[in-house]
C-alpha cells in the first residue's frame, strides 16, 4: 500500500539528492559528459569571493528581515485577536499577499520603489524631503528588499501568532488585571512567555525562507548594484543556468544546506534556553 509513496520519494527526493552529491565531485555543463574533478569545486568555493559576498548579503538580509517580521507579525496578530465587525475581512486581507505570486508582488514593489516615478519618492517630495534611490543604492537596496519580503510573508506568521494567542486562557489576563497589571505588563509577562514556542517556529521558518531569497533580487536588481543584493540562491542560479557550471552549483547548494542547518540549530538552542 505504501509503495506508490515510496517510489515517489525515491524518484523525486532521494535520487536528486544523490545526483547532486555526485555533481559536487564532477564538472558538467549539461552538454558534455561529466568529468571527475575530485575536490576542485570545493576548493574553488572556499576561494570564491562572490560566494562569500552572497553569504554576507544573505545574512545582512536576515538581520533586517527576521526581527522586523517577528515583531510586525506579533503586533498584527495581537491587533487581530479581538472580536469586532469585519475582523474576518481584515484577517484575510493581511494574509492575501502570501498567496499572491512572488513575481507579481515584486513587480508591484519595484514600481513603488522607482526613483523617478515611484509612489514612495513622490510622497517624500510632497513632504519636502529628498528622493531615495531604493533599488539603485548600495546602502538602500538590501533593506528595501527586506521590507518587500517582510510585507509578502508577514501574513503567514501573523496566522501562527494569532493561533497561539487564541490558545492562551483568558483567566490569566483577568487575574493580572485584578492585580493591577497594565496591558503592556500583561503582554510582557503573560503573552510573550506563553508564545515562546511559536516565536521559535516563526524564527526558524523565517530563517529558512530568508536563506532561499531569490525572486526579489532577481526581478528588482538582478543582484546589483555592485552585487550588493546578490543572494546565495541567486548566485547558484547564475552558476547553473547562466554559466552551466552544474557541479559548482551543486557544491553551492550543499554548502547552503549546511549553513541553514547550523544556523537553525544555533537558533533553536539559544531560544529554547529562554523558554
Amino acid at each position: 500500500m505504501s509503495s506508490p509513496y515510496l517510489i515517489f520519494f525515491l524518484i523525486f527526493s532521494v535520487y536528486p539528492i544523490l545526483f547532486s552529491l555526485t555533481l559536487v565531485f564532477h564538472r558538467w555543463n549539461i552538454i558534455s559528459p561529466m568529468k571527475f574533478v575530485g575536490l576542485e569545486n570545493i576548493s574553488y568555493l572556499i576561494h570564491d569571493p562572490l560566494f562569500w559576498k552572497s553569504i554576507t548579503n544573505t545574512f545582512y538580509f536576515l538581520l533586517i528581515h527576521i526581527p522586523l517580521q517577528v515583531v510586525l507579525a506579533l503586533v498584527l496578530a495581537n491587533a487581530l485577536n479581538r472580536k469586532m465587525r469585519g475582523m474576518t475581512f481584515f484577517r484575510a486581507s493581511f494574509f492575501l499577499p502570501v498567496v499572491i505570486s512572488g513575481v507579481v508582488v515584486t513587480i508591484l514593489w519595484k514600481s513603488l520603489y522607482s526613483t523617478e516615478t515611484g509612489l514612495l519618492n513622490n510622497l517624500l517630495i510632497q513632504l519636502g524631503l529628498f528622493k531615495i534611490p531604493w533599488l539603485t543604492s548600495v546602502h538602500w537596496a538590501m533593506p528595501s528588499i527586506a521590507i518587500m519580503a517582510t510585507w509578502k510573508n508577514v501574513g503567514l506568521y501573523t496566522v501562527f501568532f494569532l493561533a497561539g494567542l487564541q490558545g492562551i486562557p483568558r483567566h490569566l489576563y483577568d487575574a493580572a488585571e485584578l492585580d493591577g497589571a497594565s496591558a503592556f505588563q500583561q503582554f510582557i509577562h503573560i503573552t510573550v512567555p506563553i508564545l515562546n514556542p511559536v516565536v521559535l517556529m516563526v524564527v526558524i521558518l523565517s530563517t529558512i525562507n530568508g536563506f532561499n531569497l531569490f525572486i526579489e533580487p532577481y526581478v528588482t536588481t538582478g543582484g546589483g548594484p555592485v552585487n550588493s543584493t546578490l543572494s546565495v540562491v541567486l548566485y547558484i542560479y547564475r552558476q547553473a543556468f547562466s554559466f552551466y557550471k552544474m557541479g559548482y552549483a551543486a557544491t553551492l547548494g550543499f554548502s547552503l544546506a549546511m549553513i541553514i542547518f547550523i544556523v537553525t540549530l544555533i537558533q533553536k538552542r539559544v531560544l529554547e534556553k529562554d523558554m
